[in-house]
């Protein structure tokens, strides 16, 4: 009997790449869950490195548009929303790293979440709401910061509801704050959210 192979996408969404704090930590999270999970397979999907285009309305209308009067530039677009999620749809894990930018997510994240929420794909309207369809999974967010938010915020509030809205609902946050305030509150901001990762994968 053969068992498939467990996949974790990680999303990577900092402007220093491989630099970035959230970056460093998700990595952290990659090699832990590699260790516990054998032959897994990590995919990566950097979004500073290969950014998801901005939703405008040519996209938008491809996005929307009827697969038998599409023309190919609007295949194109539908094509590369596919993939990404098919990306999700493959994955039993997801890791995010996202910092704070200017109060929220990086605009790149924005946008790949434009590219994935697709009514009749990845979401449905019901009688009883929207239902999200892409479900059975577990997902992993690093958020850092500069200052001490908490929580509670909007940032972690809107990716709670944009990832519950897609049926992703099984999430735990990992809050890494303070990062800018001292190199004290940096450190241990950065070690409890490294032992927490450690505990997780």
């Amino acid at each position: 009997m053969t068992t498939s192979t467990r996949k974790l996408l990680k999303i990577q969404t900092s402007l220093f790449q491989n630099g970035g704090q959230s970056s460093q930590l998700i990595n952290q999270f990659a090699d832990n869950w590699l260790a516990a999970n054998p032959g897994g397979q990590v995919v990566l999907r950097d979004l500073a490195t290969n950014p998801v285009p901005h939703l405008d309305l040519p996209r938008f209308q491809a996005l929307s548009s009827d697969p038998a009067n599409r023309t190919e530039e609007q295949q194109a677009v539908v094509d590369f929303s596919d993939a990404l999620i098919e990306e999700i749809r493959a994955a039993d894990t997801l890791v995010f790293g996202i910092p704070m930018y200017n109060f929220s997510v990086p605009s790149s994240l924005h946008a790949y979440f434009d590219h994935i929420a697709r009514a009749g794909v990845t979401f449905r309207y019901t009688e009883n709401g929207p239902e999200g369809l892409l479900t059975g999974k577990r997902a992993y967010v690093v958020i850092t910061r500069g200052g001490l938010y908490g929580e509670e915020h909007a940032q972690t509030n809107f990716i709670r509801q944009i990832l519950g809205f897609i049926g992703i609902t099984d999430v735990e946050f990992i809050h890494a704050e303070g990062l800018a305030i001292s190199d004290e509150s940096r450190n241990a901001a950065l070690n409890t959210a490294r032992e927490r990762l450690a505990q997780l994968a």
